[in-house]
């Protein structure tokens, strides 16, 4: 069984997923845990997994560097397994595995330069990610 996982990049990461066709891990994404399912036990999968993705489109926005463009990237993956990493967010977790090509779900990407933290994301199928460059 995989875990779906929210790998937060910046510009610059996602052209280098594209060029080589994969993340190396270890690597810190976010996804649904236990502690998010304990934290908000109203809500549903729906909401927890958008709660994900959003905790990783903030982290992307903090990656950013001179150079990268000011949008937020975010794909979406399949790992076989994710560890709870310390820290207040319960989302965050540790993800030992490289996230190759052939594991990817999708991209969710701002559609505009300098969107806002609260921002709904585009979903982009993986067969669009090299266009977003």
């Amino acid at each position: 069984m995989s875990v779906r996982v929210y790998v937060p990049l910046s510009s610059r990461g996602l052209a280098a997923l594209v060029a080589e066709g994969r993340i190396d891990g270890p690597m810190r994404a976010h996804a649904v845990t236990e502690d998010l399912r304990s934290a908000w036990p109203e809500a549903d999968e729906e909401s927890w997994e958008y709660a994900a993705l959003m905790a990783a489109a903030a982290d992307s926005a903090a990656l950013r560097q001179t150079g990268d463009v000011p949008r937020r990237y975010v794909v979406a993956a399949d790992v076989p397994s994710v560890a709870p990493a310390a820290g207040d967010d319960p989302t965050l977790v540790d993800v030992a595995a490289d996230v190759v090509w052939k594991n990817l779900a999708a991209a969710h990407v701002d559609t505009e330069d300098e969107a806002a933290e609260d921002d709904d994301l585009a979903w982009f199928a993986t067969q669009e990610i090299q266009h977003l460059l």
